[in-house]
């Protein structure tokens, strides 16, 4: 996790290029989950964007070719191919992964329900920890799963008696996710956990997420 002036700092310059340039976003990955109670040292931030063609090349603008390291044409083919490029900030060393919103329903979904969040003093949008969490066993079944069902156990630690597994079973059936969530529910004896009454596995119910102190809610 991100900690110190100068994180704190990157995230102020990065929500105002997005925001100047009329890009719609929200924070995910590790250091998401490290906000839902799942702690790991990282330097990298993942970021969704949902941008137009042109507020795309109004972001890239936003980033000095002597502050910033990224590549117009691998975000362009980003951009096309629902893919993802990558930012480095000279300054601190960090590197921001942009990642294309995906058209898919849970890829709708989860930026739907997206929270807007204080992180370490700036105003961020955030997805939800159950968002976090299927994501995170979506990107399992493809590779590193253990580091990633590691996190997934962390935030279900984390978030104890405060998640709607509802929600998340529907969309680890939806997206055939049972092994790894399985396995991610073997680390934490899910058992434990309550499924929060009267939710039904509808994939539209908002829910407000308890952040660790280093996140406070701000709007729904």
């Amino acid at each position: 996790m991100a900690s110190g002036s100068g994180a704190a700092e990157l995230l102020g310059r990065l929500a105002a290029g997005l925001d100047a340039a009329g890009v719609p976003y929200m924070l995910t990955g590790s250091f998401a989950s490290t906000l839902f109670g799942a702690p790991r040292t990282t330097q990298d931030i993942d970021i969704v964007i949902d941008p137009s063609l042109g507020s795309l090349e109004k972001l890239l603008r936003c980033f000095p070719e002597d502050a910033y390291y990224v590549s117009r044409d691998a975000a362009r083919e980003a951009y096309g191919t629902e893919g993802t490029f990558d930012l480095v900030d000279f300054a601190s060393g960090w590197k921001i992964d942009f990642i294309m919103r995906k058209r898919g329903p849970f890829g709708e979904e989860e930026f739907r329900r997206r929270r807007l969040v204080e992180v370490l003093g700036a105003r961020f949008f955030v997805a939800t920890a159950e968002d976090v969490i299927v994501a995170k066993l979506e990107w399992a079944k493809f590779g590193e799963s253990e580091r990633r069902l590691r996190d997934v156990a962390g935030m279900l630690r984390g978030q104890q008696g405060e998640l709607d597994l509802n929600y998340i079973r529907h969309w680890v059936e939806a997206l055939k996710l049972g092994a790894q969530w399985e396995a991610a529910c073997a680390r934490v004896g899910l058992l434990g956990f309550h499924v929060r009454s009267g939710h039904s596995a509808t994939p539209s119910l908002p829910l407000a997420p308890r952040l660790s102190p280093c996140g406070t809610l701000l709007a729904g």
